[in-house]
């Protein structure tokens, strides 16, 4: 609870992620500045972890509330004292909520705003739940007894169903669960188709009973016919042997050694089979969604490697070439899987930016060709890269590409190749860190040479005409650039000098003049 000295009856506050389920969201104009107003006086916030508890106590007692409540309907009679004034004491608690709805402030459907006005808290409860909160909880049994001990009564029997009412709680949480991303999805929805297949056999097997034992001819029901004396067996006996026929009916099994001897059984037979279609229906539907769901990506990935190699033979493509194929769709599978670009591409420009700035910035600068210049242009430079992952044995740029791309190693290993008299040679390896294609794109002329990686590689690409475009509005940065590149150039050069002709050619200087 807390205190406020604000006159607004609606306000918004930010959630952290775990509480964006309650749809409450900021007014427009709010800024960090401006603190919320705090909620009005003896309110009970929907977000405190007390109230949490408490719900999820409900919960539990919910859960009672639908396995006991078909019982009493079916075994009234014979049950004993006890269960009745544990009912007792379970409505005082649904009681004790009822009191405290009236002090927990809601969302507005229509503003998203979390209203605490005490007038409209009330009346949109009395208008809504109110009624039915106070059906399902008023102790008619208890209030009963105090002036008629007859407890064979089906009129009180309908009354207490009233507290199946409560079961709304449960279809909510399970609502919550599922959009809360801490929980596997999967779980909870056959956490909640098993919970639902349950509670109709429960209900079933109880009514099914409810009609034998109120048939005026107990030999001519469903469980007199095999337990003539079936009213002075054991509780638990019956309620086993109505639990049996109603699993055997809902799945069609049918061993007949349980069925209906009148009119009033058959009835409920058919109407119960007509439910279980229905039921069944919707089990299979939910769990062939599932089902697709986590198998649907792997079957298109199947199918996909499938094409591509009756694709390889039926054009009569080397082997290198089918590899390389497989290879490359094979990691699509895997990053796909990851939803990492997809997870950017919803996000805002500037947020991208941050997160790419963040990841990317240490080993964009540590470049030979970007030493010296300002973080300005590193940040432009950085947010306008595309991240890829190129599979082991698969090109990068192929010798005499036209150079539109500027490439730089993140992780992995990469062949550095040339075509000299027909053959393919390896002429030296890139390392995490260096660049790939700067040649081809700072001199303007085709790439010379194929780069191939090794391993798993990231690669961070951006096009030449955008790298030429920031270049162009930093001039000074552009010039320390081309700066950067000429004295690469020289001091290989050099190098190679120095090394006799058949010596080994130092990678830098075959790239530059193949």
């Amino acid at each position: 609870m807390a205190r406020s000295s604000s006159r607004t009856g609606s306000w918004a506050r930010r959630l952290p992620c775990s509480n964006l389920s309650g749809d409450l969201l900021p007014s427009l104009g709010a800024t960090a500045q401006q603190p919320p107003p705090r909620l009005r006086k003896n309110l009970v916030s929907p977000y405190d972890p007390r109230y949490k508890v408490w719900e999820i106590f409900l919960i539990l007692l919910v859960v009672y509330s639908a396995w006991i409540c078909p019982l009493e309907f079916a075994f009234l009679r014979y049950l004993p004292r006890a269960p009745f004034v544990v009912d007792d004491v379970v409505n005082g608690f649904f009681a004790v909520d009822i009191v405290l709805t009236f002090f927990v402030p809601y969302v507005d459907s229509k503003s998203y705003l979390l209203v605490d006005d005490h007038k409209k808290i009330a009346v949109r409860y009395l208008s809504t739940w109110f009624t039915f909160d106070v059906c399902s909880t008023f102790p008619f049994h208890s209030i009963s007894l105090l002036f008629n001990r007859h407890e064979h009564g089906l009129g009180l029997k309908f009354l207490n169903v009233l507290r199946l009412w409560r079961l709304r709680r449960v279809s909510s949480l399970f609502a919550r669960l599922e959009k809360d991303i801490r929980f596997n999805y999967a779980v909870i929805r056959c956490t909640k188709l098993i919970s639902v297949t349950l509670f109709s056999i429960h209900c079933a097997g109880c009514i099914n009973y409810l009609i034998a034992d109120r048939y005026p001819d107990p030999r001519r029901t469903w469980i007199g016919a095999v337990m003539p004396d079936f009213r002075e067996a054991g509780l638990w006996i019956r309620y086993v042997t109505s639990l049996y026929w109603s699993i055997t009916t809902m799945t069609t099994t049918g061993y007949g050694d349980l069925h209906a001897e009148n009119s009033r059984e058959m009835l409920f037979g058919i109407a119960y089979m007509l439910f279980n279609l229905w039921l069944t229906a919707y089990l299979i539907g939910n769990m062939t969604n599932l089902v697709v769901h986590s198998t649907s990506r792997t079957r298109d990935f199947r199918d996909m490697v499938q094409a591509a190699s009756e694709f390889a033979a039926r054009n009569q493509l080397p082997q290198q070439i089918e590899e390389q194929m497989l290879n490359h769709i094979c990691l699509r599978f895997r990053t796909e899987g990851l939803k990492q670009q997809e997870t950017l591409d919803i996000l805002p420009k500037a947020m991208r930016s941050s997160i790419s700035l963040y990841l990317f910035f240490p080993v964009v600068q540590g470049s030979y060709l970007f030493k010296g210049i300002s973080s300005g242009f590193i940040q432009q430079l950085v947010t306008e890269m595309q991240t890829e992952y190129f599979a082991p044995k698969e090109d990068i740029m192929l010798q005499n590409d036209k150079p539109s791309d500027l490439c730089l190693l993140v992780s992995g290993a990469v062949d550095i190749l040339a075509f000299l008299d027909g053959t393919e040679q390896v002429y030296g390896k890139a390392a995490e860190g260096e660049l790939l294609g700067e040649i081809g794109v700072m001199s303007n002329k085709p790439q010379p040479f194929t780069f191939r990686t090794t391993k798993l590689s990231q690669i961070l690409r951006i096009g030449r005409s955008k790298l030429m475009d920031i270049m162009q509005e930093n001039a000074e940065d552009g010039q320390i650039i081309r700066n950067n590149f000429q004295q690469k150039l020289r001091v290989e050069q050099r190098l190679y000098i120095a090394m006799h002709q058949d010596g080994p050619v130092p990678a830098f200087e075959r790239r530059m003049d193949p």
